[in-house]
């Protein structure tokens, strides 16, 4: 028997009800006010949510822990020395020997706010919010090199095909916002090792996809009408093409063709809402001098005042991509240069939410896809020196906002940064806590392909990091 290829939403696993049919009926539907429904209609969550929208600043070639977060005295006496190898254990690495010698920490670091967190001193704007933010210093990883540990960072497997975080969260929870996309890409550096992979839809609908705003000229690309098309002449277009799809759409039921008609709707809208979002002039000098902002130079303060105003406007998951922090040589030049272009708008966006009453409902996520080692990294073939190699074992990332509990530090390593010895957190957990704030059961989120149910954290067992949670 011939069955049709319709594409179902499943917020919840053991539902009894015919949910392939209501989505279906829905997209071709009209709401009570007249405007279309689309594909990524905002829906129920499966319990009360704490967030509505999710920030997530992504760290992309993996800060080093050591030089920022995870204070460690006792690489400094032992800098110079192989680690023993009771700690390395059968550990390999692919730049360094496992008898690399130690390299101390290269900046000072002291204690901060009420809660006493420790921080280094290229962090002093985090500092001035450690109060509001959760550190979880016992990170892991199953992923050592760039490519597959950000692909498996932002889509909880590592090679790509997966759908990534804001595509599981757009597919669950829907769009706020009619005049903009549910899930955003912002990118503030070189190119991302993952690519796009790290915000595609993968077998989800293509409607879930990230949508790539870009630093300069029109934020999104094939939007503007081009030159020579009246405004009369490009409405009957969309009209015609609409009527087509729509059309197929009652033929074979295809979700593809609901996001085509979904996509070109959507473009008409951003040609007004992309430019005012895009348009910083409206802001006080006060909130630009906050961030450290020029509103006409792309920078990754641009990049936070812009998901600001996109969690204002409805946006759903905001990823900001902030590239080069790969430090295999001279870490300390590339903590402090990258600390310098991020560490006064991470914490200008804590603040300006909170001042805005948008923090309780914004979960902000800080971090990138693994951690550097304890030992140096010095290649003469290859030219670098005092650098460190990728270390999947132990890495920090903080989290605010959005149901978090403000000036907890959680998990610990050992006297060398080497092992976690405390409360270890695996990548799933993370996605599974992304989730439960917005209101989702990451078991109970769930899309079958390929004869499958997939879930964003996988079939091993993990949990919600209840410790950080208020």
């Amino acid at each position: 028997m011939k069955t049709s290829n319709i594409t179902r939403r499943h917020f919840f696993q053991d539902c009894t009800v015919g949910t392939g049919k209501i989505a279906l009926a829905s997209l071709l539907a009209e709401s009570a006010d007249g405007a279309e429904n689309r594909p990524n209609m905002a829906a129920s969550s499966h319990f009360q949510p704490k967030a509505k929208a999710v920030i997530h600043m992504f760290m992309a070639g993996a800060p080093s822990q050591l030089e920022l977060f995870d204070h460690k005295p006792m690489l400094t006496k032992y800098e110079g020395k192989p680690l023993p190898p009771s700690v390395i254990g059968g550990q390999r690495y692919a730049f360094i020997r496992s008898d690399a010698a130690v390299l101390g920490p290269r900046f000072k670091f002291a204690k901060h706010g009420q809660c006493g967190a420790e921080l280094s001193e290229v962090l002093p704007h985090l500092a001035t919010v450690v109060d509001d933010i959760a550190i979880v210093k016992s990170c892991r990883t199953t992923q050592f090199n760039h490519a597959p540990a950000q692909i498996f960072m932002n889509t909880g497997f590592s090679q790509p095909g997966r759908p990534s975080m804001g595509s599981w969260v757009t597919y669950g929870l829907g769009a706020e916002s009619r005049d903009l996309p549910s899930f955003v890409v912002m990118s503030t550096g070189g190119g991302i090792s993952g690519g796009a992979a790290c915000w595609s839809s993968g077998f989800l609908p293509s409607v879930y996809s990230g949508t790539r705003f870009r630093n300069s000229g029109d934020p999104i690309l094939n939007v503007s009408t081009p030159a020579g098309i009246e405004a009369g002449t490009q409405k009957d277009t969309i009209d015609l093409i609409n009527s087509l799809n729509h059309r197929r759409l009652k033929l074979d039921g295809d979700g593809e063709t609901a996001t085509r008609i979904a996509n070109y709707e959507m473009a008409y809208r951003l040609q007004t809402s992309a430019p005012e979002l895009m348009d910083l002039t409206k802001e006080d000098k006060a909130t630009l001098e906050l961030y450290g902002c020029d509103p006409k130079v792309p920078s990754f303060a641009r990049a936070c005042l812009l998901a600001r105003r996109m969690v204002e406007r409805g946006v759903r998951f905001i990823n900001i991509y902030n590239e080069g922090w790969d430090a295999h040589s001279n870490v300390e030049g590339n903590v402090r240069s990258n600390c310098k272009n991020t560490d006064q708008a991470s914490a200008a966006l804590i603040k300006d939410l909170k001042q805005r009453g948008l923090l309780d409902s914004t979960l902000v996520v800080w971090g990138g896809e693994f951690g550097r080692t304890p030992m140096v990294e010095a290649s003469v073939s290859l030219g670098r020196s005092m650098g460190r190699d990728h270390h999947p074992q132990a890495f920090t990332m903080w989290m605010a906002g959005g149901g978090i509990k403000g000036g907890v530090t959680l998990g610990a390593t050992d006297e060398m940064g080497f092992n976690i010895i405390e409360d270890e957190v695996h990548v799933a957990d993370i996605h599974a806590t992304i989730l439960h704030q917005l209101g989702m059961d990451h078991e109970r989120l769930s899309f079958r392909a390929a004869g499958l149910d997939f879930k964003l954290t996988g079939v091993e067992p993990c949990q919600v990091i209840k410790q950080i949670l208020a």
